[in-house]
């Protein structure tokens, strides 16, 4: 029998899994929209990322409705970061795009419990390793990254209890 249940037995793990799959969802989207930036064997690249993030939220898509929940849906359009004119652009979407899911994929790693957290950080795993593909670097904890630490103006803010 599948897993599925949280570790704390509250519905955190439903939560963690509708954001992993709306995460899906924009990178879905997003590689659509970088797609037609890249050529050869970076289109390939692109293409094999983007079926992998479909094949992710099909089976998503199930994991919500096992849990209980109604999956969410997509958007019909998702704002970009930045402009995507040339390949160099496409491929830094590409990157973040996989840094966003490796995020949300290490919620739910935190969230699930049994096979659920092990298809989880399979998820963040393959996420960080097309990340550091797409950057050409990698990260000591991926999905991490982003809240290791604030941003300076965060920090600052914090600190005065005034935002800039």
């Amino acid at each position: 029998m599948t897993q599925l249940a949280g570790k704390d037995g509250t519905d955190s793990t439903l939560r963690a899994a509708q954001a992993a799959l709306a995460a899906e969802h924009a990178s879905v989207y997003g590689y659509g929209a970088l797609g037609g930036r890249l050529e050869d064997g970076r289109l390939r690249d692109a293409t094999a990322a983007s079926d992998a993030h479909r094949a992710r939220r099909d089976a998503l898509v199930r994991t919500v409705r096992d849990l209980g929940g109604t999956p969410v849906v997509a958007q019909a359009a998702y704002a970009l970061p930045f402009a995507v004119r040339d390949p160099a652009s496409a491929m830094r979407l590409a990157a973040v795009l996989e840094e966003r899911v490796a995020g949300v994929y290490s919620d739910l790693v935190r969230a699930a419990g049994g096979s659920l957290r092990q298809d989880a950080a399979g998820a963040l795993r393959e996420a960080a390793v097309r990340a550091a593909r797409w950057r050409g670097t990698g990260v000591a904890f991926p999905g991490l990254t982003e809240k290791a630490a604030p941003p300076e103006d965060t920090a600052e803010a914090g600190a005065t209890g005034v935002t800039h």
